[in-house]
């Protein structure tokens, strides 16, 4: 016997809440919606375990407006989110749900927007303040913002606060809140950290566990491609040209990487844009408007700066950089498939990052379909369609008869009537940079002269490794990781320029987690030790110190110390990712 699907009216909400839900197209409440609201209605503490794009938003909101005092001109309910996009989108909502009453006022306070608007905002007495924890805490220390008559704290995405390192300032700002009042936590993930708030903060919570079923599980087709060589933007352009998309999302690593590909594909003709902490919120606030409204097509963006993004256009997010863990991967493809709606993910995949992916795979507990790149005949097709498509658009044309004016004079110009060979001339000159004829091996070979250049790279190093190990080798470790979205190619810069190290002297770089070891065929004098170890690699110090300083002899029992120490290095770091770098 199936359940009975209860309706927004039988949970008790009020009729104005009522009628703007039914002008947004809501008939029935989502899974999280049905449990969470008769507990927050009554004013229960809840700590609801869910993923993104399950409807939490409106399963906190509705109880919470449903109770508040209109009466009251002070901030009564507070929201915290992790990021400036997830506090916008979350005020929007709020706006959205609230329409029908005139006394409400919700004002959102995040990093990166003039204190004075922010200032200015909360002197109108909002009722609801939605924000980021670094400005919220900030604007309460300036003694701007009055948390004392506050009724409900609402804690969304904790664990990604977590992941970003506001925890510390939640709680600061849970102990500078009124102790009376209804807290809600929401977490994809339940962490030590985020365990000890609930214990902590919560008053004997309703906790509501919401499992991805067929119901709830994002429409998501997700694909995967093992990279061939080096040549992924190539590989980048070649998917965008046979996809179908309205808006995409391409995940990067590093915010250069946003501008580089961002670059070329405006190059290939491609309404992109990047999207990057570095940005300042006008403009950023500007290329999210431009998205949105369909003036740009394609974002590129890293983790941070896309996150709590809902836009409806999109339908195809692409990793372009695997992300190094299972929360980042759910929250990228999440921009898609919302809501209901059906969506694209397609990673990148590096031959040493299919750990990774096996990863990815096993907690989520889905297998990733591999596909091939697309073919060159795929390719033609596909470009032969879409100016044949320009043409046929071009027929009925009004002022057609003039272009045939036109083809008149080139025709006695070039002194060549047959219309099939100025044709022929025509269609082969209006290619421009897309050549509707593409030599099969192209892509491929290509790739081949890299990898052969690759290899011939790889044993001059074997060579120089060789000749170095009758040196000597330390061992440095630096307190920098895969957490910080490090590549040995940054150590290798770094050393070279700043530790004035021939590259001849670097051998092998092996990225952990938390941090990495570098191999030196000399000791680092030290001067320059001192000026690496304060140095910085995306803002992150470097801390490097000596591990161990051994001279290499032909002697068995140093190979054999040697052994030993790599042995030791992997049995301890079991989430290692290892690079070797390329001269």
């Amino acid at each position: 016997m199936n359940k009975k699907e209860l309706s927004f009216s039988e949970l008790g909400l009020k009729d104005f809440i009522l009628l703007a839900l039914n002008d947004l197209g809501y008939k029935k409440p989502s899974p999280i919606q049905e449990k969470c609201i008769p507990f927050l209605l009554k004013g229960y503490d809840v700590l609801g375990i869910a993923q993104t794009g399950s409807g939490k938003t409106a399963a906190f909101f509705l109880p919470l407006l449903n109770n508040i005092d209109l009466k009251l001109k002070l901030p009564q309910i507070i929201i915290l989110t992790p990021t400036r996009e997830l506090a916008l989108q979350i005020k929007f909502a709020c706006c959205s749900l609230s329409k029908y009453i005139k006394e409400i006022n919700i004002i959102a306070l995040y990093g990166g927007q003039n204190y004075s608007i922010q200032i200015k905002s909360l002197k109108r007495n909002p009722q609801i303040v939605v924000g980021t924890p670094g400005r919220i805490l900030d604007l309460l220390n300036k003694k701007y913002l009055n948390l004392s008559e506050i009724t409900s704290f609402v804690l969304d995405e904790a664990d990604e606060m977590l992941r970003m390192g506001f925890i510390e300032d939640v709680e600061n700002i849970f102990l500078k809140s009124s102790k009376q009042h209804q807290t809600i936590l929401f977490s994809a993930t339940m962490p030590a950290a985020i365990h000890r708030i609930t214990k902590r903060f919560m008053k004997k919570p309703k906790e509501i566990r919401i499992k991805a079923s067929e119901n709830t599980r994002p429409n998501i087709k997700q694909n995967y491609w093992i990279v061939y060589g080096l040549c992924k933007i190539e590989a980048l352009l070649r998917f965008l040209e046979v996809e179908i998309f309205d808006a995409v999302i391409i995940f990067v690593r590093t915010k250069n990487a946003t501008l580089e590909v961002s670059d070329v594909l405006e190059k290939n003709g491609y309404n992109s844009s990047s999207l990057n902490g570095d940005m300042n919120q006008i403009l950023r606030e500007k290329t999210l408007n431009r998205f949105k409204t369909g003036l740009l097509d394609i974002l590129v963006a890293t983790d941070v700066a896309a996150r709590g993004l809902d836009v409806d256009r999109i339908s195809l997010v692409i990793n372009y950089d695997i992300p190094l863990d299972v929360e980042s991967y759910i929250h990228r493809i999440g921009r898609t498939g919302r809501a209901g709606r059906t969506g694209k993910a397609l990673m990148f995949v590096e031959n040493r990052e299919r750990k990774i992916l096996y990863n990815i795979e096993r907690n989520i507990k889905e297998k990733l379909s591999q596909i091939k790149l697309p073919s060159v005949e795929l390719l033609c097709k596909k470009r032969l369609n879409n100016f044949s498509e320009k043409i046929k658009n071009q027929i009925n044309s009004l002022d057609l008869n003039k272009y045939q004016n036109l083809l008149s004079k080139i025709i006695s110009f070039i002194g060549i009537s047959d219309v099939k060979i100025i044709s022929a001339a025509l269609l082969k000159v209006a290619q421009k940079n897309k050549p509707l004829i593409i030599s099969p091996d192209n892509f491929f070979n290509k790739n081949k002269k890299i990898n052969l250049l690759i290899n011939k790279n790889n044993k001059r190093k074997k060579l120089n490794i060789i000749k170095n190990k009758k040196k000597s080798i330390s061992l440095y470790k630096a307190e920098i990781g895969k957490k910080d979205g490090i590549e040995s190619k940054h150590i290798v810069r770094t050393m070279i320029n700043l530790g004035k190290i021939k590259s001849n002297d670097i051998g092998s770089i092996k990225i952990f987690f938390n941090y990495s070891t570098i191999e030196i065929y000399k000791k680092i004098p030290l001067n320059l030790l001192s000026i690496l170890s304060k140095s910085t690699i995306f803002k992150k110090s470097l801390n490097l110190k000596l591990l161990n300083h051994n001279k290499i002899s032909k002697k068995p029992i140093l190979k054999k110390i040697g052994s030993r120490l790599s042995n030791r290095i992997s049995k301890n770091t079991s989430n290692k990712i290892s690079y070797n770098r390329q001269i």
